[in-house]
Order: C-alpha cells, then sequence, then structure tokens
C-alpha cells in the first residue's frame, strides 16, 4: 500500500517582540503532546499563502497580513511523507490563541531548543533562530588584526548576529589569538559566531559553532559535540545530502552568481540554487557575490538569506 502524501503549511509567527508562537499538539493527534509551529494541510487549487492565511485564521484567529517563504522540508514519518512548506509571517492582525483549545505559547527563539518537537520540526527550529545574513570575514591580514577588528566591531555595531571567522592564511597561534579577540567582541554585541578552522581552538574560545570547509565536511566521521551550530560549505547536491547527513544545522550554497574570486566557476543562479536546495531538511543560505539587496530573491528560492564576505564586510 503507497504512503500518504500530505503537503503541511506551517507559520514561523514573529511578534512586535521578536517572539515566536508554537502550539501543542493534542495529545491523541499523530505525534501527540508535542510542539509544533502552527499550520495545516493545502487544500486542493490554494496557493501556499492562502492555505496558511486559512489555517491559521482556523486555528488562532489571526489574520495574517505579510509573510514570505522560510524553508521547505520532506520527511518520511513512515506512515506518510509530509512536505512541509514553512513561511515566516511578520505582520498580522487579531490577538493569537487556540480556538481548538489548544495551548499556545509565546517564546524567544533561543528558548525553542527547551521544547519537544516532532521529528520534522528540528530544521525548522534552526531556521527560525537563526538571522537571515551570515557573515564571512575576509582572510585577515596579519599585519593589521587591530584594522580586522575595527571593520568586526563595525559590521556587528550595522547589526550583523552570526559570524563565521575564517582566517585560512594565519598561523594556528595567531589564529588563536584572534579567536579570541572575536570571541569577546561577538559577546559584547549579543551575536553568535563559528569558527572555520581546527575544532580544538573553537572549543578553547567558547565558539558557538564550527563551519566545515569542503575537505572538513569529506573526513568528518560524526557531528562533534557540545557546540551549538554545526555549519558546512556545499557546491551540490552530493554535499548538501553530506551535509544533512552528518546532522549540520546549516549550510551554504555557492556560487549562485559569478564571483570576482572564482570567475571560471559557473553559478547556480536561483533557480539552480532552488532545485538544490528543494526539500533539503536544514537551512541553506545562499553565497556568492550577493548583498543584503538580494534577500528577497534569496528567500523565493528556498534559502536562508544569504552568506556574503564582500557583501556584509564594511570598508
Amino acid at each position: 500500500m503507497s504512503k500518504r502524501f500530505i503537503h503541511v503549511m506551517a507559520g514561523v509567527i514573529v511578534n512586535a517582540s521578536g517572539e515566536i508562537l508554537i502550539a501543542k499538539r493534542p495529545d491523541t493527534a499523530h505525534q501527540g503532546g508535542l510542539w509544533e509551529f502552527p499550520g495545516g494541510k493545502r487544500e486542493l487549487g490554494e496557493s501556499p499563502a492562502e492555505a496558511l492565511a486559512r489555517e491559521l485564521d482556523e486555528e488562532l484567529g489571526i489574520q495574517v497580513r505579510a509573510c514570505r517563504p522560510q524553508i521547505q522540508i520532506a520527511h518520511d514519518y513512515g506512515d506518510k511523507q509530509v512536505f512541509l512548506d514553512v513561511w515566516r509571517v511578520t505582520a498580522f492582525e487579531g490577538e493569537a490563541h487556540g480556538r481548538e483549545g489548544q495551548p499556545v505559547r509565546w517564546v524567544r527563539p533561543d528558548e525553542l531548543g527547551g521544547y519537544a518537537f516532532p521529528a520534522a520540526n528540528r530544521p525548522i527550529v534552526s531556521a527560525a533562530r537563526l538571522p537571515d545574513c551570515y557573515l564571512i570575514t575576509p582572510d585577515p591580514d596579519a599585519g593589521d588584526l587591530s584594522g580586522f577588528l575595527a571593520r568586526l566591531e563595525r559590521a556587528l555595531s550595522m547589526g550583523q548576529r552570526l559570524v563565521q571567522l575564517r582566517a585560512k592564511g594565519l598561523s594556528e597561534s595567531a589564529l588563536d589569538e584572534l579567536a579570541g579577540d572575536v570571541a569577546a567582541r561577538c559577546r559584547a554585541a549579543g551575536a553568535e559566531w563559528l569558527l572555520n578552522g581546527p575544532a580544538a581552538l573553537a572549543y578553547r574560545h567558547g565558539a558557538d559553532g564550527l563551519h566545515l570547509d569542503g575537505a572538513a565536511l569529506a573526513t568528518l566521521d560524526e557531528r562533534p559535540e557540545g557546540l551549538r551550530w554545526l555549519a558546512a560549505s556545499c557546491h551540490d547536491a552530493a554535499q548538501l545530502s553530506r551535509a544533512e547527513a552528518l546532522g549540520c544545522d546549516f549550510a551554504v550554497l555557492s556560487p549562485v552568481k559569478a564571483t570576482a574570486s572564482h570567475p571560471r566557476i559557473l553559478p547556480l543562479g536561483w533557480a539552480g540554487f532552488a532545485e538544490r536546495v528543494r526539500g533539503v531538511g536544514m537551512p541553506v543560505y545562499g553565497l556568492g557575490g550577493l548583498s543584503p539587496a538580494d534577500r528577497d530573491d534569496a528567500w523565493a528560492a528556498g534559502a536562508q538569506g544569504i552568506a556574503g564576505i564582500r557583501g556584509l564586510w564594511p570598508d
């Protein structure tokens, strides 16, 4: 007997305080007693936005005024296959309440990890917690680390909240010293940072995560313990699958556009990006020739947002 296929709309609903609404599933329902992001089945003939608006009105009594794609996830529960089409709701009218008697709760993004969700919701929790820009630092000049740190402080003051320290040209001792300085500045700004480098240095300086380059992604056997985030650089579907199997929380996929640093590599374009990330079980940032002006195109293609060096690093 063939499995049922269900297209489900879900909303990451954000209020004016930046809190996210979650609801508890009835004990008698599939995956009962767990928390979820509100939504329901898309009916025949409905657009995704129409289905989401109807479901949130029926479940919560709110009227969606602004929303955009967040992430799409394919998940096999064994008895049924679910395609989760998740949208971020950034404006709504009405006071959210459980119209079907379900408990609802507003929580801060960093509190989501303390709630039990269905397995298919794990990538949504990550997407809900991640910002829409991922700053990758340029290779610092070993003779001007003070200038590098000044630009980092400026980037943080401009609102960057997720930073990858990438410094392949430094010696390990210089990287060790720089990582401590980056950690202090990110903590002071309330930002999170990941190290693209030795895991031992990430642990030593209390990094929020580790970012794997292609070589590390290919050789790592299991997910390192004790890190909030594990991310990976990917260029094709095989690497995305590898990152997902390893338990990465998110990835970057490149190049979306042509770049001066890799002029001979054929860019994916947003259509190619969308094809590769559809159904991938983790958030994916677009990388390569991008700036904040590309966020709408990134979201429409299924991206978490944009990652970049030149487009996000202050002059």
